[in-house]
């Protein structure tokens, strides 16, 4: 039997089951929300990374504005950049007003500053980890070569070469909204390529971290996620949250993308416009539900007939009963209906062997293929031929015993006569 998984690490894989499903997705109704989110208006989409399935869809397609989500792009093209993350680099000048635009609309920042010096690898950690604005545009100036338009058209092209549809980038971080909009289904296929890369889900699962001292901080400072899920000690932390990103303007509300990984499942939830009171809330009670409600099934065993063929040459049987070589079991919700297609001759003909392979079927969990199992039977289907020369043999050898017998009779009796010949000869003398 083959199954179709897809494993954590497997980057290029996990990228390809990504886009291939992306675009046949449609055609399956999701669920129902299992909650009421704060607002109508929010966007949920949450989905089945191993398959590529959405689960939940509220406004999924609905192009908004998504704040410092748009760093995930920004951390993807720096990763795939091919920098030495261990370099040093030092912040030129020429983002000195760029800085002062960030300071202007109050974004976060990690305090950087022109002219010092710091490693790639921090920049990095103070973009996902502290969701500095001003990391973003070193990032870019330092990936683009200074020009930062430059960077952002990178980042259209990239996000059209993973399948996004409804998104456009205008900065680099997110900080100005106008323009500077995405889906939440677009913004799962961006995390999904973010997940495959190893360095980008290091730093996104870090709760905390400690920069070091540079040439203009005489000093380590520490930064702690904006990612709540990842404290221990807040109400709705959960232990298989995995990243991913934050993000909050006045415009966009509260924004969440994180990845959610448990007993060998991992999900993907993007929610858009929510509220601080209630962004983590509605993510825990949608990842919850999803995990209870969600299990390994046994779909076919090997006792249950699949399917039949029709069968020639047998007057006793008219078709053959195939059945599953072995077990296939499947991810999926109980209510998840079962489906097959089968790979079958339009007949066979007899002599058919007992758990002999007569084909295969597919299997399907709520239209989604799950595997691949050979097709046995589970007695043998005699011909016509040897049950004729069977029954042939048999009244030939009843035929031979009747012989026997009445050729033995004959003789019994035979002999009999000339005794009682012999007899009357001795009495006439």
């Amino acid at each position: 039997m083959q199954t179709t998984s897809l494993f954590r690490r497997a980057a290029a894989l996990a990228l390809t089951l990504v886009l291939a499903v992306s675009a046949s997705l449609a055609g399956f109704a999701t669920y129902d929300m299992p909650i009421q989110t704060v607002s109508d208006t929010e966007s949920v989409y949450l989905f089945n990374l191993d398959t590529g399935k959405p689960i939940l869809d509220q406004n999924a397609g609905q192009s908004r504005y998504i704040a410092s989500l748009t760093k995930m792009m920004t951390a993807l093209l720096f990763l795939e950049s091919g920098k030495d993350l261990n370099e040093e680099i030092t912040i030129p000048t020429s983002l000195t007003q760029e800085f002062k635009d960030i300071q202007n609309a109050n974004g976060s920042t990690m305090n950087l500053r022109i002219g010092e010096t710091v490693r790639r690898m921090d920049l990095l950690y103070g973009l996902l980890v502290a969701s500095a604005n001003d990391a973003a545009s070193v990032i870019a100036s330092d990936v683009s070569g200074g020009n930062l338009p430059a960077f952002v058209s990178m980042m259209n092209q990239k996000a059209q070469e993973l399948g996004c549809t409804g998104t456009s980038f205008t900065c680099v971080h997110g900080l100005y909204d106008y323009g500077n909009v995405s889906t939440a289904e677009d913004l799962a296929k961006i995390a999904s390529a973010c997940y495959a890369n190893e360095t980008y889900m290091q730093v996104a699962n870090t709760q905390s971290y400690t920069l070091p001292a540079t040439n203009l901080h005489q000093n380590e400072r520490a930064i702690t996620s904006t990612n709540l899920m990842l404290n221990p000690e807040y109400a709705y932390y959960r232990d298989y949250i995995r990243g991913m990103k934050t993000g909050f303007t006045t415009l966009a509300g509260r924004c969440f993308v994180t990845f959610a990984e448990k007993d060998g499942h991992t999900y993907g939830l993007v929610v858009l416009g929510s509220d601080l009171d209630n962004i983590y809330r509605e993510c825990a009670e949608i990842l919850d539900w999803a995990f209870a409600s969600f299990s390994d099934r046994q779909l076919t065993d090997t006792q249950t007939v699949l399917t039949t063929v029709p069968l020639t040459k047998c007057r006793s049987e008219e078709a053959v009963e195939l059945y599953a070589a072995e077990p296939v079991s499947g991810y999926g919700h109980a209510d998840d209906p079962i489906t097959y297609s089968f790979e079958v001759p339009e007949n066979v003909s007899a002599t058919v062997k007992d758990n002999a392979v007569i084909g295969s079927a597919t299997v399907y969990l709520d239209g989604y293929e799950i595997g691949t199992v050979d097709l046995v039977t589970h007695q043998e289907y005699i011909s016509d031929f040897r049950t004729d020369l069977k029954t042939t043999l048999e009244l030939l050898a009843a035929l031979i015993l009747i012989l026997a017998v009445l050729s033995f009779a004959t003789m019994v009796m035979g002999g009999g006569s000339l005794n009682l010949s012999r007899r009357r000869k001795t009495r006439r003398r």
